[in-house]
């Protein structure tokens, strides 16, 4: 296998691009500057980092029906549209990484309502978090299928959130 070559210091020539990032060529080759000539107005990555971006989080569900232990688990952004005011509690999560991103959000953050598992999965609707993380209440329950036997209700494994449709 071939070995990689090492570049020396001072072995490279200078960046020679004119108006919109196209190289140029140069009379003198041993040219030691290159002016890059530009029309739009110069302004500093540093000053616009950080601004008008936006965190959206992506909160999938499933809406075609789903048995679990016996009980369909499907929910659709028609159900969450059904719901009184659309506001509905995010349960069931039984990953730990999913939880502990429920539990980084904040409120008044937005979520892409995500179907998967369809016939057209994608993204279905936007949402918009309105409580902080509360324990789940499916993990206690025996009947439903998302109990957790290990879960404590002093000490809850698993949250879940509220969210509204807009």
């Amino acid at each position: 296998m071939p070995r990689p070559r090492k570049r020396l210091a001072g072995a490279a020539k200078p960046d020679r691009k004119g108006p919109a990032g196209k190289r140029t060529k140069t009379k003198n080759p041993g040219e030691a500057s290159t002016k890059v000539k530009n029309s739009s107005p110069q302004t500093s990555t540093s000053q616009n980092c950080g601004k008008n971006l936006s965190k959206y989080w992506l909160m999938k569900s499933e809406p075609e029906s789903r048995l679990e232990k016996g009980v369909d688990v499907k929910f659709s952004i028609e159900d969450l549209k059904a719901q009184p005011k659309q506001i509905a509690g995010w349960d069931g999560v039984r990953n730990y990484q999913a939880r502990n991103f429920l539990r980084a959000m904040k409120l008044e953050e937005k979520a892409f309502f995500y179907h998967s598992n369809c016939k057209e999965p994608g993204i279905a609707g936007l949402v918009k978090i309105v409580k902080e993380a509360y324990p789940d209440h499916t993990q206690f329950e025996k009947s439903n299928p998302y109990y957790d036997p290990s879960s404590k209700e002093d000490n809850p494994k698993w949250s879940m959130r509220s969210l509204i449709l807009f």
